[in-house]
């Protein structure tokens, strides 16, 4: 049994509201009736193994990807029931920082940043150069990286680049898809304090996909855990934990323990079943 959505006591607003959400590759069934309610300020972490659907989910939420079944209204709107002009006014009030940054290589760093200010924006060049400058601050970078190309780039260096262009348009509500992959323990806490310095310099509603369970204790006010669809049993829900992040370490879920403590457990024994039994 799922463990009860999280509610603070406090009045909140919902700036995005997920029912019945469902997404179908073909014959493989990625999300299953995902209802998920996010309220604005919020900072809610979305866990679970490989292959049970985040990043597919973060593409939902900002209509990337059409869903099968269900909608996602944001701040009360169906994201789906608008037309493409609508939807990109939509898009312009989210922030989202791709797993590997997803910057232009062609670009300099002072390019990829200022590129959404010149794609949404009429600001004047020399106010460009202002957000530009402000943001790379914010995100602990020196103005000498703004000539550089992402190539000269560290990892921890180019995921700052990538969140410093996911604020410069002030969205509303920030999507982080595996924001501390691939990054050492060190860069990977550096990324956890700006996300957290973020939320406290920004009016902002955060959504992060992680795998990593410092960073989800760390930066979220909220912990949703999602369970490959495949392995779920007929009619049990997607979301097998929504809860406080103080909470999860209590929970009775035996799939949930499993996770955060990192063991194989049950998983081991269904792969030796699927393979017939062998230890190999």
């Amino acid at each position: 049994m799922v463990d009860a959505p999280y509610k603070s006591g406090l009045p909140k607003t919902p700036i995005l509201r997920i029912e019945g959400l469902g997404v179908r590759f073909g014959t493989s069934q990625v999300l299953r009736d995902i209802n998920l309610t996010v309220d604005r300020g919020e900072t809610v972490a979305v866990i679970g193994e490989s292959g049970c659907g985040k990043t597919v989910l973060l593409k939902t939420i900002i209509a990337l990807l059409r869903p099968t079944e269900g909608t996602v209204y944001f701040d009360g709107r169906d994201l789906f029931s608008l037309n493409e002009k609508q939807l990109t006014a939509e898009r312009i009030r989210y922030g989202f920082l791709f797993q590997l940054a997803a910057l232009f290589d062609s670009m300099s760093v002072a390019e990829n940043i200022a590129f959404p200010l010149r794609q949404h924006t009429r600001r004047g060049e020399r106010e460009i150069q202002e957000i530009v400058l402000e943001r790379l601050t914010e995100v602990g970078l020196a103005r000498q990286v703004l000539s550089r190309k992402p190539a000269e780039l560290s990892g921890g260096m180019r995921k700052r680049v990538g969140l410093a262009r996911a604020l410069v348009l002030d969205p509303e509500i920030l999507l982080y898809d595996e924001p501390t992959t691939g990054l050492d323990p060190i860069m990977s806490d550096v990324i956890n304090e700006l996300m957290v310095s973020t939320r406290r310099r920004h009016p902002v509603t955060s959504i992060l996909v992680t795998h990593d369970m410092r960073t989800a204790r760390k930066v979220a006010d909220r912990i949703v855990m999602l369970f490959p669809s495949g392995r779920l049993e007929p009619g049990e829900p997607q979301i097998i934990f929504d809860g406080p992040t103080r909470v999860i370490d209590s929970t009775a879920d035996r799939r949930v323990q499993q996770f955060i403590l990192g063991e194989a457990g049950d998983r081991l024994v269904e792969m030796r079943q699927n393979n017939g039994g062998s230890n190999r």
